[in-house]
């Protein structure tokens, strides 16, 4: 099952986000609040998005980094949208 991560602000999740989508930012990869992906497998499938594809694909590398091997940066919400449907 892929994980759907939104790297926005927690003010910006909380104003609307992509339903199943879970809360996590590069400040709390920074920070080790790794939240939801504590239970991941390393090759388990994350898609990240945020709100026009910069903070995503800085997440994508951070992820990359701590050893997640199959991360997809979606751009921003709406095209997000357009790619998990």
């Amino acid at each position: 099952m892929t994980l759907l991560i939104d790297v926005r602000t927690s003010e910006e999740y909380a104003a609307g986000h992509i339903e199943g989508a879970v809360n996590i930012t590069g400040n709390d990869l920074i920070e080790g609040n790794l939240g939801a992906l504590m239970n991941v497998e390393q090759d388990s499938p994350i898609q990240v998005y945020c709100r026009s594809g910069g903070r995503s694909e800085a997440v994508k590398a951070q992820l990359q980094v701590i050893g997640f091997s199959n991360v997809t940066n979606l751009g921003g919400m709406e095209d997000a949208k357009k790619a998990i449907l």
